[in-house]
């Protein structure tokens, strides 16, 4: 009898998001990683991981933010996750909230960026996500050792990616 490993879809988009959940990925060594992102050549950068091209968005154009979710959708539909783990933004924001059409957890990590409060998409994932995540101790509550005294809609500081 064969155990699959776990799945795990990480979501993000360019830039910084990309730099940060790029170094969480040793975290994941043990599992089957699946990237998804905005730019082709990010396909490089993880390879010899699946990767999953979608389109960027923002806030500005209400028609590009509906057709990422849509390809998000469709991209966690195929991939199937036990888990997705996003640092934004919109691709990321769309994983996390859809990951219960598959039944997977989600986590959220902020930016380290976001020193003052959490980015808007934290802000709005905190809200759906299983986990979420700040790298700042001002900004969340000690994170339980405990998994099962973990709440969800609350912010735990987890210590830095960078």
């Amino acid at each position: 009898m064969s155990t699959r490993r776990r799945r795990v879809l990480l979501v993000s988009s360019s830039g910084g998001h990309w730099t940060e959940l790029r170094r969480l990925a040793p975290a994941f060594d043990a599992c089957e990683r699946v990237w998804c992102s905005v730019l082709p050549e990010m396909r490089a950068q993880v390879a010899p991981d699946a990767f999953h091209l979608v389109p960027d968005a923002s806030r500005w154009n209400k028609l590009r933010l509906l057709w990422s979710a849509l390809r998000v959708a469709l991209v966690l539909l195929r991939v199937r996750p036990d888990v997705v783990v996003s640092t934004g933004a919109a691709p990321g924001f769309f994983a996390i909230s859809l990951a219960w059409l598959v039944g997977a957890r989600s986590v959220w990590v902020d930016s380290i960026a976001n020193a003052e409060e959490l980015s808007l998409s934290g802000q709005k994932a905190t809200r759906v996500a299983t986990l979420t995540l700040t790298q700042w101790p001002s900004l969340g509550e000690a994170l339980p050792t405990d998994a099962a005294a973990r709440r969800r809609g609350t912010v735990y500081f987890g210590g830095s990616v960078v």
